[in-house]
């Protein structure tokens, strides 16, 4: 792959990402912001009087102007990066088409980037946790996110090394076994954390968190339709189709 396809490939992941960005914040402002506004007056609720503090940048402008900020520059950024990943994985994953590759690269990014560390350190709306152990679980959710992703590349590794003395299809299982068990020991032997009020509303909880899920859901999905179809006309043009009755006129 040249430098040129490369640099096609970055610009397209770039705007993909910012469509996804788009689609991931008509989720984050219809389902995620209604937990995060519960969450918050919960808080208020709770907090003693004098431990209300002025709010340098309003609530309104929070969930409006500053959400869509955060979320599509957050969605341009990955995207480009992604697109560096797809770059790399491209033919090296299996005989997957560019469309393909890219549906497949988006669904195991998720897995090993978000959905892992998610099962063990789960989002937290405001008002939950202990701001003297933020510290703590920050390191404890980056290193599960590091440590999934590097299992990811090994089990892939694994599997590719396997395939031909197994088959694609027991190196695949033998692949995803060893992963599931690393992770598995994993989960077992780092802290848990549970810093969540007795009386906090738990479906307030259980919402928070199901946003928080479908974004991701949708940001990395969005992304990987998105991108795989632009990087599909990019590397597999579809022919020009000569107008009716060009070959009657070229034989005459």
């Amino acid at each position: 792959m040249n430098s040129a396809t490369v640099r096609n490939l970055l610009v397209r992941g770039m705007l993909a990402g910012l469509g996804a960005g788009v689609l991931a914040l008509i989720v984050a402002y219809f389902l995620g912001e209604p937990s995060v506004d519960g969450a918050i007056g919960f808080e208020e609720a709770h907090a003693p009087a004098h431990e209300h503090e002025v709010e340098l940048v309003s609530r309104g402008l929070q969930s409006t102007a500053g959400l869509a900020t955060g979320v599509l520059v957050y969605g341009i950024a990955f995207g480009g990066i992604a697109a560096l990943a797809y770059c790399f994985a491209l033919g090296r994953v299996g005989r997957f088409t560019p469309r393909a590759t890219a549906l497949l690269l988006s669904g195991c990014a998720l897995l090993a980037v978000y959905v892992v560390p998610f099962l063990k350190y789960p989002a937290n709306p405001p008002s939950v946790g202990d701001p003297d152990t933020i510290g703590k679980r920050t390191t404890l959710y980056f290193l599960m996110m590091l440590l999934s992703v590097l299992l990811a590349i090994g089990s892939t590794i694994l599997g590719k090394r396997l395939a031909p003395q197994l088959g694609t299809w027991y190196a695949t299982v033998v692949a995803v076994a060893a992963f599931v068990l690393v992770m598995g020991l994993a989960y077992a032997f780092l802290p848990v954390i549970n810093e969540v009020p007795k009386d906090f509303p738990a479906i307030l909880l259980w919402r928070f968190r199901l946003s928080a899920l479908a974004i991701q859901v949708t940001l990395w999905g969005g992304f990987g339709l998105v991108f795989g179809e632009l990087a599909e006309r990019l590397l597999n043009p579809m022919p020009a189709t000569a107008p009716p009755g060009s070959a009657v006129r070229a034989a005459s």
